[in-house]
This record gives C-alpha cells, sequence and structure tokens, in this order.
C-alpha cells in the first residue's frame, strides 16, 4: 500500500501551522487513513493535540536538523504506522536534501506546499532570495497569506513561475479568503498581425506565454534571441532565448520555447537572431508536458541587446 506524504514548508511564522490544521479537521478527511504529523519546528501557533488525536493523528516533534535523519523515518513508519504523513517542514532546511532522503518503504513525496507571508515576502526575498527561490523551485502550490490586493502580487507570481513554471500561485487576504488576480496587462499588442517582444519585455511575455494558451495560440510573434541548439533535440528543432537572473547573480539560467525549424543547418549555435514566428501548443518531451512550441517563419542576424539578461518584474 503506497503512503503518501504531504510536505507544507515555509520560514518560521508564515502560517502553516494554520494552513496544516484546516487540512486537517476538513470534514471526513482522517475517516479512512491513520494519519502521522511530523513537526520540523514550533511556531507561535500551536495544535491542538487532544483534538487530533480523536481522529488518529499522531504527532511526533523534530528537535534539529540532525535528528531528522532516514532511521528516524524508519522509526516513525514501525511505531506509528501510518497511512498518511504530513511534514510541517523548517523553511530553513533545503527541501532538496529531503527530496535526496530515502524514505521508508511504501512513502512517496505526493505534494510539496509553501505558505509564504505576504506581508514579510519583501524582506525575505531581498535578504534570503536564493533559500526562498530553492523552496518555490521544488513546490506544487505556493499559498501567499496576510495580502492586500494593493501589493505587487503580479510581481510576485512572475517570481515563482520564473523558477517553476508548473506551481500554482494562491493569494489570500486576513481573512484567508481567495484574492482574485488581475493579471497585468501586456505592453505588447495582442492584436497585432505580428506580436513585437521587446527586449526588455522578453521575460514577461516568458511567464505569460506559459500560462496564458487562449492568448498566443496560433499567433505570430517575433522577438530577439540566442539560439541554442542542445544535443539530445531532435533534428530540426533549437531553442531561441535569453539568459534570465532567476533569484541571484550566481543563479543564471537560459529560458525560452522549443522552435521547429525546416532550415536547422542555416541556424547557427549561440547567435543572435530577431525570430518570427507562430506559435502552437503540443506535447514535447522538454516541456514533460503540453507547452509553446513555436513554428520558424523567418530567421535573421541581429545585434545582441543592449542588457542581455532578462528580468521578471
Amino acid at each position: 500500500m503506497k503512503m503518501p506524504v504531504f510536505v507544507v514548508t515555509g520560514f518560521l511564522d508564515a502560517g502553516k501551522t494554520t494552513f496544516l490544521t484546516e487540512i486537517l479537521q476538513e470534514e471526513g478527511f482522517s475517516e479512512e487513513d491513520k494519519t502521522l504529523l511530523i513537526l520540523c519546528e514550533e511556531g507561535e501557533m500551536e495544535y491542538d493535540e487532544k483534538s487530533l488525536a480523536a481522529m488518529d493523528i499522531d504527532i511526533v516533534t523534530v528537535d534539529s536538523r540532525e535528528d531528522f535523519t532516514p532511521q528516524f523515518l524508519e522509526d516513525c513508519a514501525k511505531f506509528y504506522r501510518p497511512e498518511c504523513i504530513f511534514i510541517e517542514y523548517n523553511g530553513m532546511w533545503k527541501v532538496e536534501e529531503l527530496l535526496n532522503m530515502p524514505l521508508p518503504k511504501n512513502w512517496f513525496i505526493n505534494q510539496i506546499v509553501t505558505v509564504v507571508d505576504g506581508s514579510t515576502f519583501d524582506v525575505y526575498i531581498n535578504n534570503m532570495r536564493s533559500l526562498m527561490m530553492d523552496i518555490f523551485s521544488r513546490s506544487e502550490m505556493v499559498i501567499f497569506n496576510r495580502c492586500d490586493p494593493d501589493m505587487p502580487l503580479n510581481s510576485y507570481r512572475r517570481s515563482i513561475k520564473a523558477v517553476n513554471r508548473r506551481a500554482q500561485v494562491i493569494f489570500e487576504n486576513e481573512n484567508g479568503e481567495m484574492i482574485p488576480l488581475e493579471i497585468d496587462e501586456m505592453p505588447f499588442d495582442l492584436n497585432a498581425d505580428v506580436i513585437e517582444i521587446e527586449d526588455e519585455d522578453f521575460g514577461l511575455w516568458y511567464i505569460d506565454a506559459m500560462d496564458n494558451k487562449e492568448k498566443y495560440d496560433g499567433k505570430t510573434v517575433q522577438f530577439t534571441g540566442r539560439a541554442f541548439k542542445g544535443k539530445d533535440f531532435p533534428d530540426g528543432y533549437f531553442v531561441p532565448g535569453r539568459h534570465a537572473m532567476t533569484c541571484c547573480a550566481d543563479d543564471i539560467r537560459f529560458i525560452g520555447f522549443v522552435c521547429k525549424t525546416k532550415h536547422g543547418d542555416e541556424i547557427k549555435n549561440n547567435r543572435w537572431i530577431k525570430v518570427t514566428a507562430t506559435v502552437k501548443y503540443e506535447y514535447f518531451p522538454a516541456y514533460h508536458g503540453e507547452g509553446p512550441v513555436l513554428y520558424l517563419k523567418r530567421a535573421v542576424s541581429a545585434a545582441k541587446p543592449e542588457d542581455e539578461l532578462v528580468y521578471f518584474n
């Protein structure tokens, strides 16, 4: 029998305990599965252990990172015999270490959720950007609580999408009510015969095109990018893209969409080109699913942008 492990991470007092309490107390949640809750830190909020025990939910606390070991998890599996596991993970611990850790037999990481205090996000992102982006890159869901509609929520969302295009990003106000996000109007004409993407807008377009098939499917776009031809790419495919700073100067990566062409031999690797292409959404192995695939109409040599790096603000 497979035993799902749900990981909820985030920095101290981000709201992890409140989030988990709401989930665990949902009607019918624990009627069938014996549940184990592993706490890797203690914040201001505390669990009602008596109420959880009545729902057949056991709680165990880890005092330090050194104690959170494969053997500790094995001991938990044998003693508590859970059928479902929740881990309130310490935001200062790298998620990668958990993902690389051997788990007890039949345990598997089912979902990673990151909880963020929207009122302190700017402080953390300015001082601990690399650590935060590492967490975001491995999360299936990111929940911003304690938000105000006047906050730059679109900018926050782009920060997440820059490192994890598949993450679901949710914003909630002080009362826990979801804030509907009005996506920023794009700085280019979506109704033009050819949508011209300026150099400084490449990052905005990249994020928007990943999430909004209805805007771009069948449209023609034009932008300047550097041609990248991967060794594992099928013949006739390359990626015109840009290097982007996703979290800090030490974390710069190449971003772009797969492009199909009948003139692959004419595309020189690492050369700057102005691309005119039609956007279609279809399966491609590198996406692990459906994503934007460009069908090249024209490519000409181009000068590199004044600023070669892409930003997402």
